[in-house]
């Protein structure tokens, strides 16, 4: 068990020249951050450089994949056709896998958040709705019109689960909703943990792994109690 805050990677957004700068640059919310130093870490951004993956998981004691507004090719999870609103990011996706798979080889714990989720259920051999609105009938607005540090709707959380155990054995937790995509099939073994009133995947994890965790929603604004046990509980395990 180490003796010194952990260090949590948290992965970086990319964006092209405009903006911020006339240069691609990266970007990272404040809250993501924030809430993993609350928590007891020290957040570490991590830039998409590839051939480095083996050096930043040394560095490294546990990972958070954030999320964005884009999504993960559909070829990565076998499919042949493309939804007109499927907006990828290649090379970040690409530096995200390697580092959660890494992540994963070395027993780290994962956290996914919102689209992190997403790629992650797809690493563990799953598939993802493209556009819910198309594919959910009677959907929620998951994509929220409220502002993102409000609740969006409730989730149900599955008993047994890690995430059960994380934020007291709840029987529902208030998130906020950002998101067009979610969970459509989940891999082999991997447990359902969330859902929403809709039937929307909220959250997966799996048993294999000690902190293997994926949530839809985005815990780093601590809608809920729950929202801060999650970072609580990825520091504790990244202590060990």
């Amino acid at each position: 068990m180490t003796t010194r805050k952990p260090i949590i990677g948290i992965t970086l957004d990319s964006e092209e020249p405009g903006g911020y700068s006339k240069f691609p640059w990266y970007a990272l919310r404040e809250n993501y951050a924030g809430a993993v130093a609350q928590a007891g870490g020290i957040p570490m951004p991590l830039p998409h450089e590839l051939d480095l993956v083996p050096d930043l998981l040394d560095l490294i004691d546990g990972l958070v994949v954030t999320g964005g507004a884009f999504d993960v090719s559909p070829s990565l999870f076998g499919a042949e056709e493309v939804h007109d609103t499927v907006v990828t990011k290649d090379r970040r996706t690409k530096f995200e896998w390697a580092m959660a798979e890494g992540a994963l080889k070395r027993d780290m714990p994962v956290l996914g958040i919102c689209g992190g989720q997403q790629l992650l259920n797809v690493i563990l051999g799953g598939s993802l709705i493209q556009h819910i609105p198309d594919s959910v009938k009677n959907a929620l607005a998951h994509e929220q019109p409220n502002p993102r540090d409000e609740a969006g709707h409730d989730v149900t959380v599955e008993p047994g689960t890690l995430l059960a155990k994380i934020v007291g054995d709840v029987k529902t937790l208030s998130v906020n909703s950002a998101h067009h995509q979610a969970v459509d099939g989940v891999g082999p073994d991997v447990i359902i943990n969330s859902v929403a009133p809709d039937g929307v995947i909220e959250g997966i994890e799996h048993p294999k792994y000690r902190y293997c965790l994926g949530v839809q929603w985005h815990p780093e604004f601590h809608i809920s109690s729950g929202d801060a046990k999650i970072f609580d509980a990825l520091i504790s395990e990244a202590r060990t």
